[in-house]
């Protein structure tokens, strides 16, 4: 689940994020409404939690702008106005949900996953919820990866880069993409966190099978090929 959280607390932003992380899923934060917006409408989240009070543009007014523009990512409103009028408000702005703080992590998380699970289901948007290259599989919502019909258990970080590659086929995926998509941070040219993690997805991936699918591109990055499609 990738998910970005608009909050202008930065501690608040920092207790979600954690909560999030640590449950597997990927997180990016904007402390202001125009970032937030700016985030939202160029990158693709799989939820958004937007705070009503934000600086430079609030939440109401940033979600009313996102679903003009078309955009139909499930939102779930953060905020102390509880009232059912400011609910009422929220919803009917675009919001999906709306959670009053204070609130119990557990339930956030719980709503985040139920929106994301209900998008899939209606599949308004036609995003795929699984994924298929070969013999390989990935199912998004139960978080279940398939070679052969085998069961592969996989760490998060190691399915959010095989779907990164499964949404990319035969594309050279470099290490600066791999790391703004899974990691969220800019390229550093000394670390080899790529490195260890194809490494390792590759044993469990490739090892024991007929052919591999993950190869390296020297000099550029990591790409999903098919063996007659392989150099």
């Amino acid at each position: 689940m990738r998910t970005l959280v608009i909050e202008d607390d930065k501690d608040a932003a920092a207790y979600m994020a954690k909560g999030l992380s640590e449950s597997g899923h990927t997180v990016e934060v904007a402390h202001n409404g125009k970032d937030g917006l700016l985030l939202a409408a160029t990158e693709g989240f799989d939820v958004l939690v937007v705070d009503r009070m934000l600086p430079g543009l609030d939440g109401l007014n940033l979600v009313k702008t996102l679903r003009a523009t078309g955009n139909r990512t499930p939102v779930l409103f953060l905020s102390a106005l509880g009232e059912v009028d400011d609910r009422v408000k929220g919803l009917r702005a675009g919001g999906d949900d709306y959670l009053v703080k204070p609130y119990a992590f557990s339930e956030l998380l719980a709503r985040l996953e139920a929106l994301v699970r209900r998008r899939a289901t209606e599949s308004n948007d036609g995003r795929e919820t699984i994924l298929r290259y070969v013999d390989l599989s990935m199912d998004l919502l139960s978080r279940r990866v398939e070679r052969g019909g085998k069961e592969i258990e996989l760490q998060p970080r190691e399915f959010k880069i095989l779907e990164v590659l499964m949404r990319h086929p035969g594309q050279v995926m470099t290490r600066t993409m791999l790391l703004e998509k899974v990691w969220d941070y800019r390229f550093d040219p000394q670390t080899n966190v790529i490195d260890v993690h194809i490494s390792r997805l590759r044993q469990k991936i490739d090892r024991g099978y007929e052919y591999p699918l993950i190869h390296t591109v020297r000099g550029a990055g990591y790409s999903l090929r098919a063996p007659d499609k392989a150099s």
